[in-house]
Order: structure tokens, then sequence, then C-alpha cells
């Protein structure tokens, strides 16, 4: 990895119906199946010599994990969520690597790709390690709520309209452990898969030694500093739809094609884009744009190709 290649840096953060669509079972075919579809986009940039760092999204995969946590408890010791997180970013990135392997190979494109575990920092005194809100995981049975919080230590909130789930701490992201070794990937061509499902929490201890936390990070936060870290020019948000919307699902419904940061800043504030859903994602284009990128395209998985040329999509940008 001595070699620099050069041309512009992008991460480009895969939606959660990236692998696992809604309505679907699941099974690893059909993840396989959304894989393929879902890397279109990415081909393209690697064609045009794009430095690329992948990451994921892995809500419906960690809600399974913690599915078959439970199942078997009576069999095997359980997981922490630290630990699920870990291995579905182990069996997701294999897939994505797999995946993005075979489609370079037909297309004639020379690189390299891998996945690295990778461990994000938050801050232990985040006010959300206190006061969790992130729901994961299953519904639970009333029934079952009192040894969930008795036996387990669980916190467990009603998911409104839905019912009783777990929730944990979601905690800001502040840095990339392993950020070294993946700018050494990136500046040598190798296309990587990184920070999964918003990467595994860890603070720092007083002696300088990390710890994990029982926790789940914003993958769109964390991917807002990975591209910081290692420098990426470009951050590309792929989600459920073509194009960031005011009044989203209204009458007045108005697509926007480009947002300056600081009008991205107004419309956040006056609860445009909500906390469950293009909220993060815009704080997270906010914050990579004041930290000196150059760019935040936000649309649709299907439709990269098109938002990489200008066609679709929304572009937040400095100003």
């Amino acid at each position: 990895m001595n070699e620099i290649m050069q041309g512009p840096v992008a991460v480009v953060a895969l939606g959660g119906n990236a692998i696992t669509r809604e309505f679907e079972e699941g099974n690893i075919s059909q993840q396989f199946a959304n894989t393929r579809d879902s890397l279109k986009g990415v081909v393209e940039l690697a064609m045009q010599g794009y430095r690329i760092a992948i990451t994921h999204g892995n809500g419906p995969q960690v809600g399974n994990a913690m599915i078959r946590v439970e199942e078997t408890r009576h069999l095997v010791p359980p997981l922490p969520l630290g630990i699920m997180v870990a291995d579905l970013q182990g069996g997701m990135g294999y897939m994505i690597q797999q995946t993005m392997q075979n489609k370079l190979l037909q297309a004639g494109v020379d690189r390299a790709v891998a996945t690295v575990l990778t461990q994000v920092i938050v801050d232990r005194d985040d006010p959300s390690i206190a006061e969790p809100t992130k729901f994961v995981g299953p519904l639970i049975a009333e029934g079952d709520i009192e040894v969930a919080v008795r036996e387990r230590g669980w916190v467990v909130k009603e998911d409104p309209g839905r019912g009783f789930r777990r929730v944990v701490s979601s905690p800001k992201p502040t840095g990339i452990v392993e950020k070294s070794v993946i700018q050494a990937f990136i500046n040598s061509g190798t296309i990587l898969i990184c920070a999964g499902g918003g990467g595994i929490p860890v603070h720092c201890q007083a002696d300088g030694t990390w710890e994990g936390v029982d926790a789940v990070i914003d993958k769109d936060l964390a991917s807002a500093i990975l591209a910081r870290d290692i420098g990426a020019d470009e951050l590309y948000i792929l989600t459920g739809v073509d194009k960031v919307a005011l009044n989203f699902r209204k009458e007045n419904e108005t697509f926007l094609d480009v947002l300056t940061v600081s009008e991205a800043e107004q419309y956040l504030a006056q609860g445009q884009f909500p906390a469950g859903s293009m909220g993060p994602k815009i704080q997270a284009a906010i914050n990579f744009v004041r930290t000196g990128g150059q760019k935040v395209v936000i649309s649709s998985i299907g439709k990269m190709p098109e938002a990489i040329s200008g066609a679709t999509g929304t572009r937040i940008v400095a100003g």
C-alpha cells in the first residue's frame, strides 16, 4: 500500500434498505440480490477514478440478531449489542465486498476491495447514555417487560403505534479508531467497507485503553465523521427517496435540488426534517460540509448513477 492513488475521495453511506428490503423475508439470497442492485452507483464512482469508502446500515439485521439471541439464551450465552454490531460488520461486509469484487471484474476495473471492522469513538458522558431513546429489536410482550428490566437490565419504552421495545443509547460519534488504517487503504486505491451499522461504539478510558459501550450509533452521523477523518471530498447518503423534500408527503411538498448549509440548519430548526427519518441525514450533511467537505448528495440507492451526474438527488453545499 505504498503507492498513492490520485482522485477524489468519496464516502458512500448505504441505507438500511440496501441489503434487506421492507416486506421481504430477508433471506441470504434476497440480501445478495439487493446488494447487487445497491452497488451500481459505487461501481460508477470506481470507473471515474474515485477513492471510495462504503458504509452501511444494519437496522433489520441487528433486529434479527437480537431475536436469535433471545431465542437461544437458554442454550448459549447471550451476546452484548456491541458484539452483534461487530458480527454484522463482518457478515454484511462480506456480502458487499464479494458483490463489489464481482461487479468490478465484470466492468473491467482492477481495484482491490476489503472490509475493516471499525470502532467508533463516543463520549462516555454523552447525555444519551443516561437517557436511552433508540428503539432496537423486536416487540416485547407486556408480560415479559418486567423480566427484561429486572433480569437483563434493559430499558423498555413504548414505541408509539407499535408496542413496547427495548431502547438503547445512541451517543454522537466523535472519531474513528482505525482512521489511519482506513486512510492507508483508501489512498492505495482499495475500496473499503467500514463503519458498518454506525460502527462499534467504544470510549477511551483514563489509561488510554478502549472499552465497548452498549449503544447504537447513527450510521449517517458516523459516516460524516469517517468522511471528515479520512479527508473525503464528497459524501453520498443513499436512502429511500430520490430527493430531500420540504413538507414531506403533504399537499405543498417541495423537492430540493440544492440546499446550502445555512438553509439546511434553518429547515432543521423548523422541524422540517424529523429525528426519526431525514433529520440525522441532514445533520450529517451539515457536519461534513462544516468540517471541510465539498458536497453531500442525498438520493435513493437505485438512482445513485443519476445522482452522480446531477440528474437527480439533493446537493448540500457550503453557504
